[in-house]
């Protein structure tokens, strides 16, 4: 919108520029012009005066010797001519090569013989190369003997006008660049605002209900959009709380009785014969239970953690330092093998909740959810862009195929082969959820070659913006 204001004032101002200047060169040139017309009609008109005197006397030395002298001294042929035309007196030479090139030369000597003097003419565009062409009868009415004519060249009247022309465009240039210098930051501050309501909603699409634009500052259009936007994030951030809310106080609410149910279940174990079908039937019953306690405790999990919004900087060095002994006793448990490849003085930021947990996560289904020999924990920097980490955990199972990745990030999603295997098929959605929040990304890839030559296992790639050098850990 910045630039858009700009595109929009400063060509305004360009034609308000050139609405005021084009006239005022208009009539510099035309001033010019005239101004050189009205010297040489006086020259003519004097010249006149001396020939009509000349003739009627038959002195027309005194009178050649002016025309010629004006000829060599402002380069402009002058010549007395006689009602057939032809030249009395002045620069013959130099008259008549001028004349060849004057195509209005004959008219206007016409109009002069007739008695008429000459009218003004307005060909002053620099890109004109006509001369001037000025005449003034000899003599009065029907006793007109001749005429005095200049051809004058106007390269120099032109170069002026340019030269004028210069200078008004340098004056009128200054206030554009005055107006455009301050169009940034007259525009910068007319935006303040709307920057501002800006900068909210980007906080709150990053999961931060909590802020709120400024209601005070701006025009009253954006004072009044600004309140109805913070009744709405009132709104939502009640709605928000609200069900998280339910979700934990309805979790903890059906603890107790699922914990009273499950103690009354296990209690007929007793009375139960080994041979019969009711010990079957006991058997799935307490596996229900548990199942339910914990997606239970799975959703009084992800109502923690979706109140935590706010992403804070790490090392992933002392991450992997309170993880990596615990992850290597479990794969030794499960008889599999953790690898651990990661560089060291990598800072970025962790997602709410923590970035331990999430990896913790991330090899628990690695060793719950397959059959991998081996696990592997990379990390590396992306440079492009504004910088990621990315930090992946790849093994050597069973995977799951293409189009089930999509999938396995959403709320309760199992795999048809692991229905039998614990878990609420929450853990990736609230990792991808937390990760989203710190601006990053879960990605589910191919991971390992699988030992047997089948295919490949599973990658979770966790993606991360790279933390500020000037943020504190």
């Amino acid at each position: 919108m910045h630039r858009r204001l700009l595109v929009v004032l400063v060509p305004l101002a360009v034609l308000l520029v050139a609405a005021l200047g084009v006239p005022l060169s208009i009539t510099v040139a035309e001033r010019e012009m005239q101004e050189t017309y009205v010297n040489r009609l006086n020259d003519v008109g004097r010249f006149a005066s001396l020939a009509e005197t000349a003739l009627s006397t038959g002195r027309t030395e005194a009178l050649q010797q002016e025309l010629t002298r004006y000829h060599e001294l402002y380069g402009i042929p002058v010549a007395l001519i006689d009602t057939s035309g032809a030249v009395l007196l002045g620069p013959a030479e130099a008259y008549q090569k001028a004349a060849r090139a004057e195509a209005a030369l004959p008219r206007i000597v016409t109009a002069a013989l007739a008695g008429a003097r000459s009218e003004p003419s307005w060909e002053w565009a620099p890109w004109d190369d006509s001369a001037l062409v000025v005449a003034e009868p000899v003599g009065r009415d029907s006793e007109v003997v001749g005429a005095v004519v200049t051809i004058s060249d106007l390269s120099r009247t032109r170069e002026l006008i340019l030269v004028r022309w210069a200078r008004l465009a340098g004056l009128g240039l200054l206030p554009l660049l005055a107006l455009t210098a301050v169009a940034w930051p007259v525009s910068a501050w007319v935006l303040r605002p709307v920057r501002k309501l800006d900068a909210a909603t980007s906080r709150i699409s990053e999961g931060d209900l909590t802020i709120r634009a400024d209601a005070e500052a701006g025009p009253i259009e954006l004072r009044r959009l600004a309140r109805s936007f913070n009744t709405m994030m009132d709104a939502v951030e009640n709605a928000a709380q609200r069900q998280r809310a339910f979700v934990s106080d309805a979790s903890h609410q059906l603890r107790n009785p699922l914990t009273s149910l499950r103690l009354a279940v296990e209690s007929l174990a007793p009375h139960l014969r080994s041979d019969g079908d009711g010990q079957q039937v006991y058997d799935v019953a307490v596996d229900e239970l548990k199942a339910m306690q914990r997606l239970l405790n799975s959703l009084q999990a992800s109502a923690r953690m979706e109140s935590l919004r706010t992403a804070s900087p790490v090392d992933l060095d002392e991450v992997l330092a309170t993880r990596v002994d615990r992850w290597r006793a479990l794969t030794a448990t499960a008889g599999q093998t953790l690898t651990v490849d990661v560089p060291p003085g990598l800072r970025l930021l962790e997602p709410p909740g923590g970035l331990g947990s999430i990896l913790d996560e991330l090899i628990s289904n690695a060793l719950r959810l397959s059959d991998a020999q081996v696990v592997e924990v990379t990390a590396q920097v992306v440079s492009a862009g504004p910088g990621t980490v990315t930090v992946a955990v790849r093994d050597d199972g069973q995977g799951i195929d293409v189009s089930e990745r999509a999938q396995a990030v959403q709320r309760f999603w199992r795999s048809p082969r692991h229905q039998n295997v614990s878990g609420t098929g929450l853990g990736l959605a609230i990792c991808a959820d937390l990760i989203g929040a710190a601006g990053g990304e879960l990605r589910l890839e191919e991971g390992l070659p699988r030992p047997d030559g089948s295919g490949h296992g599973l990658a979770a790639v966790v993606v991360l913006p790279v933390a500020p050098a000037s943020a504190p850990v």
